[in-house]
């Protein structure tokens, strides 16, 4: 077989430049870990003709409109999904039915089947609709269709359509399927058994999809889409491709908290990890942020769970990959191409492609896997209330703007719908990703949002390719202070609300070089056995107002329109014993806070 297979491939790519390939009746390609490569067409011509691709195996086509593909016969192409019944996958099919008819096909999951030897394979079993888990053992598998749902330009929970066993999942169509338990130890010949218990593999077998695929989506709204080949395609292409003007240019990919053991919606976590082609040569990755949904699919107000490990293994969709797509302000439709189509391995961690299953943390539970050609970035990570954490990436290039840049900037796959929630602020709207040219005078703000009074813990794990000897502050304008997140986390107390503009991050602390001499000589000072708090004003400033905030933001006290006086004091008997923020600003703009105690002594 492995002569036959040298032959077979060094023939036909040739071959490949003048005509389309055909294969006959009674007639297969056998091709292991390579490319086979049409200029043109392909013609299954019987029932009995067949193209196997094995050992990550892949054919691309040259065609530059739509498939012209044909016959009856199939091509057999393998995938792993993952294995937990409670988990999904985001599928996107390379095949489609294989009938007489010219072109690409819809495909259905009866297609799906468990590979017996290296060229045979099982039909899988559909189960009752009311059965919700699937099963693998030795040489059987048996899928739950209940589980079987595509979305097509929608915003919200009800606008997913489930396909269940039906063949109606159109060509560059994506749908979701949850995993199979069990075990398969047949071994037919590739890495890894069919089913170790970790990933179940599938074989996709149908007619494959070839040239133009035409996605519609509707302004603002997300459609599930991916990669529609039997090889790997560059998303980095698609997305930033200027003919694709009706998305926004972002990718998301669904991740699962794989320790959630429920179909209860109010129990599985899971999230959007959102994939920005743009921000630098391979474009840049932000992990999802797990929570929980009701009953009626919007997140619920308990969220709970964090980010999963990194992974940027997004350039590239794997064979059979899903994700989804936002549509811009005007939208419309966009175009799948065979340009996109490339020849890259999951197995080959350089070619930046991986399918997201039972997490590899050998492979994705470092920041080694970022390469060197990674933008210059900063990785937040932002925890409420010591429970929600929301990872986002400031990334610092070039050609970036401080507005928002197409398949630079990356919305927040969560929109504003969380109770709490950390992300950049840009256009009225929430990113986790912002990229902008670097400059150390540069300011850029962090929004924050609670439900209920807590803490937010400002953290920085890690940096990509940033000066190791620049300072990364973030700075409070509540209390006009700078803190160092190269040398700690900042923790602060806050009330519930949303704070779009009072936390900024900075590379400069500006408190040490442009404090006013005029408003260093004015003293703040909490006399506790008197109750009062005295304001000293020396050099006889303009001042425009007073502020007492107590720790969690809450004005305690206000004074405003001030004439200019030499000593200002004011009763703070009535206030409960604490830590306060004083604040006071000057006619001309100039500003000091203070902190202090209040400790109500009894005389």
């Amino acid at each position: 077989m492995r002569t036959f297979f040298i032959f077979s491939i060094t023939f036909l790519i040739p071959m490949a430049s003048q005509a389309q390939i055909f294969v006959k009746n009674n007639s297969f390609i056998y091709n292991k870990g390579s490319l086979v490569y049409a200029k043109g067409n392909v013609e299954l011509n019987g029932a009995n003709s067949t193209i196997y691709l094995r050992n990550e195996g892949q054919l691309l086509q040259g065609t530059t409109s739509t498939s012209a593909n044909k016959g009856i016969g199939k091509l057999s192409v393998f995938q792993e999904g993952t294995s937990n019944n409670y988990a999904y996958n985001y599928w996107c099919s390379p095949v489609g039915n294989a009938t007489a008819t010219i072109g690409n096909e819809d495909f259905g999951i009866s297609q799906l089947s468990v590979p017996t030897t290296n060229v045979s394979s099982a039909p899988s079993t559909i189960l009752p609709m009311n059965n919700y888990d699937g099963v693998s053992s030795n040489g059987s598998l048996a899928i739950a269709p209940y589980w079987i749902w595509k979305y097509q330009s929608g915003t919200t929970f009800p606008e997913w359509i489930q396909a269940g066993s039906g063949s109606t999942i159109s060509a560059g169509q994506g749908f979701t399927m949850k995993g199979t338990s069990g075990t398969d130890a047949t071994n037919i010949g590739e890495i890894a058994v069919n089913n170790p218990g970790s990933a179940q593999r599938y074989d996709f077998r149908g007619k494959p999809n070839d040239g133009n695929i035409t996605v519609n989506v509707a302004p603002l709204s997300t459609t599930l889409t991916g990669n529609p080949y039997p090889s790997a395609m560059n998303v980095q292409d698609f997305l930033l491709d200027v003919s694709n003007a009706a998305c926004t240019g972002i990718a998301y990919y669904w991740e699962q908290d794989k320790s959630s053991n429920s179909h209860l919606m109010v129990i599985a976590r899971g999230g959007y990890g959102t994939y920005s082609p743009g921000l630098g040569v391979d474009g840049t990755y932000a992990p999802a942020t797990y929570y929980n949904y009701n009953i009626g699919g919007s997140q619920n107000t308990s969220i709970s769970g964090t980010p999963s490990i990194l992974n940027i293994k997004r350039k590239f969709a794997p064979i059979g990959q899903g994700f989804l797509i936002e549509g811009s302000a005007s939208a419309g439709s966009v175009t799948i191409k065979n340009s996109y189509r490339a020849f890259k391995k999951e197995s080959i961690s350089s070619d930046l492609t991986g399918f997201e299953k039972n997490a590899n943390s050998a492979q994705i539970n470092s920041i080694n896997i970022i390469k060197t050609n990674a933008a210059s970035q900063l990785r937040f990570s932002v925890l409420l209330n010591n429970q929600y954490n929301r990872q986002i990436v400031l990334g610092f290039q070039g050609n970036a703007t401080d507005g928002v840049d197409r398949g630079i900037d990356a919305k927040s796959p969560d929109g504003s719908d969380l109770p709490n929630d950390s992300y950049f602020f840009l256009d009225n709207n929430q990113y986790v990703i912002q990229g902008v040219k670097f400059d150390v005078n540069k300011r850029v703000p962090i929004g924050v949002k609670m439900a209920n009074a807590g803490s937010i813990t400002f953290k920085m794990p890690f940096t990509v390719n940033f000066d190791e000897n620049q300072a990364v502050f973030i700075y409070d304008t509540f209390d006009e202070t700078y803190h160092n997140l190269r040398e700690s986390d900042y923790e602060i107390a806050v009330s519930s609300g949303v704070f779009n503009n009072r936390f900024e991050i900075t590379f400069i602390n500006s408190a040490l070089t442009t404090v006013s001499s005029n408003m260093e000589s004015v003293a703040i000072v909490q006399n506790n056995y008197s109750q009062m708090l005295s304001i000293s004003n020396p050099n006889n400033l303009e001042l425009k107002e007073v502020f007492v905030f107590d720790i969690l933001g809450k004005s305690v006290l206000k004074q405003e329109n001030l004439d200019a006086k030499l000593l200002y004091e004011y009763s703070t008997s009535s206030l409960s014993e604490g830590t306060y923020i004083v604040k006071i600003k000057t006619q001309d703009g100039q500003s000091r806070a203070q902190k202090i105690i209040i400790n109500n002594i009894k005389q």
